[in-house]
């Protein structure tokens, strides 16, 4: 599902505002995009436009930053934001089917959000917790030793 960005005029000034205070500093970029991601939940191509005018810096290297570091998105994400981990030794330990079980249950394809905008189902590399494998999210709390059986659980609670 692809749905429209709510860009207002006081969101736009918020942007702005912090705009403001990063180009005091030095690197003003990545603290502005991470203001941008948070009060517009992603950095489509408008916004990246009025970053580009403010801070004097290209689109192409703005649009690089976004689409390089997977906290960005160009796309609002849903409410819920589930990631399932496929580094190595998650995947070997079934990663693969549970991020399948959580694409089945929301009725949601890898990397699209829900049409209700509830959901988001993303592929992640390694999280940092290779022990705990296999691994996924659900928006910052960590679900170790995931299981097909534990994805139900989780979804039946999501949707409750």
């Amino acid at each position: 599902m692809r749905s429209k960005v709510n860009i207002t005029e006081e969101k736009l000034s918020e942007l702005k505002a912090a705009m403001e205070i990063h180009k005091k500093e030095p690197g003003p970029l990545m603290p502005t995009l991470h203001a941008a991601q948070k009060i517009f939940g992603c950095i489509p191509l408008p916004i990246q436009k009025i970053i580009s005018n403010e801070l004097d810096v290209s689109i192409a290297r703005i649009n690089g930053v976004v689409t390089f570091y997977g906290h960005f998105s160009v796309e609002p994400k849903g409410k819920n934001i589930v990631s399932v981990c496929l580094g190595t030794a998650c995947y070997v330990k079934g990663s693969q089917g549970i991020l399948d079980a959580f694409s089945h249950d929301l009725n949601v394809k890898v990397g699209d959000t829900t049409d209700d905008g509830m959901f988001t189902l993303e592929a992640t590399r390694c999280i940092g917790a290779c022990g705990l494998a296999p691994i996924f999210t659900v928006n910052e709390e960590v679900f170790a030793n995931g299981s097909v059986q534990l994805v139900k659980k989780v979804v039946q609670k999501l949707k409750s």
